[in-house]
C-alpha cells in the first residue's frame, strides 16, 4: 500500500469529518462562556478567545486563547490576549489572515463591570499580538461583521452609559475608524446578527426599561442594513418583520457567505449577566429555537424548534467546511461548557 504524501493528510482529516453525519469534534481544553470567536484559513482554524470559566466568578475570567485545527481535529493553546485581566462580551473576526479582537468588559472583585476600547490583532505565523487604534466609543456585547475582507462593522453594543446606536467601522488596511449611518431603532446590547453580501442583519438584545422594575428588558426589533457599495459608511436601514420564536438575549449568530444566510441559535428569554442570572437573580431560560435569515429572498426560516445541545452567550457561530460551529458557551441550567457543536442549517 502506498503512503499518502504528508501534505494530503490534513485534507484527508477534513474529508473524514465532512463525511460523518454527526462530526466528532473534540471539546475545548477548558470550558468558557461569553468567549469571543473567530475563524481563519477557510474555516479550518478556529479561535476561542477569553471568556469566563465554570465557576462564573470574576477571578475565573480568562485571557486564554484556544485554537482548533479542524483538519487534524486537535486543539492547541494560542498566545494569551495582552492585558492584566481577561474580558467578557468582546467581539472577534478573522480578516486578512489575522484575528481582530474588539472591546468587551472587565470585572473587578466587587463585581464592577468596566467597558474597554481595546483593539488587538493576532498574527498566527508570528504568534504575536499587536495593538490597533482604540474604538472611538468603547463597547461590549456588540454585533460584529466584516465586508470585503477589510471593513469591520461594530454594530451597537453597551458603553459605560448604556446601549448606543453607533455603527463604528474599522478599516483593517489603514488601522483607522470611521462612523457609519447610526442604528435607527432603540439602542440595544446583547443583540445578535451578522453581515453577508453587503447586508447587516441584527435582532433582539436588551434595551433600557422605561417603566418600573428591571433596568433592561428584551427587545423584539429586527433590522436590516444595506451597505452602499461605493461608501462603506453609508447604510440604508429598514425594519424587518419578527423572526421565528420570542424575543431573546445572548443568541449565538453568524453569517455564512456561501449559504447567503445569517444563522441564529439559542439565546435566553431575558437579559442576564455573565452568570446566566436575570436582574432578580433567577436563571435565564434558554430557547431551543434555531432560525436563519435568507439574504437573497429577505425572509426568515425556522431551522429547528428543538435544537440539539443548544447554547447562549457564545459570541458567534463560525462557518467551517463541516458546517456552522459553536465553541463553548452556556447550556441548560446555566452550566459553562467546553463542548463544540455543529449547528443544523436546515
Amino acid at each position: 500500500m502506498k503512503k499518502l504524501p504528508v501534505f494530503l493528510l490534513p485534507l484527508l482529516g477534513a474529508v473524514i469529518l465532512l463525511a460523518a453525519d454527526q462530526p466528532k469534534i473534540p471539546a475545548m481544553p477548558g470550558a468558557v462562556s461569553n468567549n469571543a470567536v473567530a475563524v481563519l484559513k477557510g474555516g479550518l482554524e478556529l479561535y476561542s478567545l477569553m471568556g469566563v470559566g465554570p465557576k462564573k466568578t470574576w477571578d475565573d475570567i480568562t485571557n486564554q486563547v484556544y485554537i482548533l485545527h479542524l483538519a487534524s481535529a486537535k486543539w492547541s493553546d494560542g498566545r494569551p490576549v495582552p492585558g492584566v485581566a481577561g474580558r467578557l462580551g468582546a467581539s472577534a473576526v478573522g480578516v486578512r489572515g489575522q484575528v481582530f479582537l474588539f472591546g468587551g468588559y472587565v470585572v473587578d472583585g466587587q463585581g464592577t463591570e468596566i467597558t474597554v476600547g481595546d483593539v488587538n490583532s493576532y498574527v498566527p505565523e508570528e504568534k504575536r499580538w499587536y495593538r490597533g487604534a482604540d474604538i472611538p466609543v468603547p463597547v461590549d456585547s456588540a454585533v460584529l461583521g466584516v465586508n470585503h475582507d477589510r471593513f469591520i462593522y461594530l454594530v451597537g453594543g453597551r458603553s459605560k452609559n448604556g446601549p448606543v446606536n453607533n455603527v463604528q467601522v474599522y478599516d483593517a488596511e489603514k488601522n483607522a475608524w470611521s462612523q457609519a449611518t447610526p442604528l435607527p431603532g432603540t439602542p440595544v446590547y446583547g443583540h445578535a446578527g451578522g453581515l453577508a453580501e453587503d447586508t447587516i442583519v441584527y435582532v433582539d438584545g436588551a434595551k433600557k426599561n422605561t417603566a418600573a422594575g428591571s433596568p433592561y428588558v428584551a427587545s423584539d426589533d429586527c433590522w436590516l442594513g444595506k451597505i452602499d457599495r461605493k461608501d462603506p459608511n453609508k447604510i440604508e436601514w429598514s425594519k424587518l418583520p419578527p423572526h421565528p420564536g420570542p424575543a431573546r438575549f445572548g443568541i449565538v449568530a453568524g453569517a455564512g457567505e456561501k449559504d447567503h444566510k445569517i444563522l441564529f441559535s439559542g439565546g435566553a428569554a431575558s437579559p442576564h449577566n455573565f452568570k446566566g442570572l436575570d436582574s432578580e437573580g433567577k436563571p435565564a431560560e434558554i430557547s431551543p429555537v434555531t432560525f436563519a435569515f435568507e439574504v437573497h429572498g429577505r425572509r426568515w426560516e425556522t431551522v429547528s424548534e428543538d435544537t440539539y445541545d443548544v447554547r447562549f452567550d457564545s459570541r458567534g457561530i463560525l462557518s467551517t467546511p463541516v458546517g456552522p460551529i459553536i465553541l463553548g458557551g452556556m447550556v441548560k441550567n446555566q452550566a459553562v461548557t467546553a463542548r463544540v457543536v455543529v449547528v443544523p442549517k436546515k
